[in-house]
């Protein structure tokens, strides 16, 4: 009795491929990172009176930093 086998390597399995898309991914949420920690950071350092002029309550920063970042 023969028997056959087909092996084929899936579609997509490109190994450089793989890793270009794992790295750009990386480098595009460390980017994402760092614009949340900077809104973060400097929306924290302003006093209660500016956060006031600019329509901003202290308990909304994260938000605002979240949105910055990542959007909605």
């Amino acid at each position: 009795m023969a028997y056959a086998n087909d092996i084929r390597i899936a579609s997509g399995f490109n190994l450089v491929e793989r890793f270009a898309t794992l790295r750009a991914s990386i480098t595009d949420r460390l980017a994402k990172r760092a614009v949340y920690l900077r809104t973060l950071n400097e929306l924290e350092a302003l006093n209660e009176r500016d956060l006031a002029d600019l329509g901003i309550a202290r308990s909304n920063i994260q938000a605002i930093a979240t949105e910055a970042a990542y959007g909605k």
